[in-house]
């Protein structure tokens, strides 16, 4: 071993040796360039949601049921004109969605029909009282305002009805005489007592007379009102003396029956309908 060299010595100098490579090799990784990635941006916010629903209680029906709001794809729903929308027996509010009025609602928007919202609620009994526990039509006229509110929405400035639900839009139309249209589709009316009595609705003659739009058409403001009615429908001779006795903006009275076919193939052109007079 040469003179000054320890074995101490060697073994001191190989760790600094060491210590300094890896100093080296750490300081070559930092010098490594990286590749510039650029920042994502955020993700644009999603349109408004076309439908929504929800529970509400309603006193007058002493009962829950489902508001469901129907717009346009992409448009905020906030102060839009609103058509109040009343299904059929045997459905319900979501039944608008069933039959696929969200989709045309857009597609007629995009058109060039002016935006409005479809507000439709769970009704029963051709939309009156009859029992005197259960009255929709005063959801209708005292409550609906309300939960529109809460939506940012106004009171109803017009209403369309499938079946028994043309039923009651044109009864709600005696209550709301400054609507501003009416679209009544396979309208369910009844000509006479029988014919209602049949039904199996109404409490007596007197009851059903009080409600029955045919007996009442001088009543109903200064709406516009469409007609719309298959000429297989067993409602086609109440639809056509509908026609006679208000003398409608619109009347279409062609083929089909009263189903869910012909609903939704004349469901666009009420929608125009509506949406042209809401503007």
């Amino acid at each position: 071993m040469r003179a000054g060299l320890t074995r101490r010595g060697l073994l001191l100098g190989g760790l600094a040796v060491c210590t300094s490579v890896a100093a080296c090799g750490a300081q070559e990784r930092e010098q490594v360039p990286v590749p510039y990635v650029p920042a994502t941006p955020d993700p644009p916010a999603p349109p408004p949601v076309p439908v929504s629903a929800r529970r509400v209680y309603s006193a007058a029906r002493g009962s829950e049921v489902d508001l469901v709001v129907i717009a346009p794809e992409g448009v905020p729903i906030a102060g839009l004109p609103v058509c109040l929308a009343l299904h059929g027996k045997g459905s319900n509010a979501r039944g608008f969605a069933d039959l696929g009025v969200p989709a045309m609602l857009s597609e007629v928007v995009d058109a060039g029909t002016p935006p409005f919202a479809l507000v439709a609620l769970d009704g029963a009994h051709y939309w009156v009282d009859v029992d005197g526990g259960d009255d929709p039509l005063r959801m209708l006229v005292d409550e609906l305002p309300g939960w529109l509110a809460d939506t940012e929405l106004g009171a109803p400035a017009a209403a369309l009805g499938i079946s028994m639900g043309a039923f009651g839009a044109l009864r709600y139309a005696r209550e709301q005489r400054d609507m501003k249209a009416i679209a009544a589709c396979s309208p369910a009316l009844f000509v006479d007592w029988p014919d209602a009595e049949a039904r199996e609705v109404f409490a007596n003659e007197s009851q059903w007379e009080s409600h029955e739009p045919l007996r009442h058409t001088a009543e109903l403001g200064r709406a516009e009102i469409g007609v719309w009615c298959g000429e297989d429908d067993p409602f086609a001779g109440a639809a056509r003396k509908l026609v006679q006795a208000t003398t409608p903006a619109r009347a279409e009275i062609g083929p089909g029956e009263h189903d869910e076919s012909y609903w939704t193939s004349a469901m666009p052109e009420i929608l125009r309908f509506v949406g042209a007079r809401l503007a």
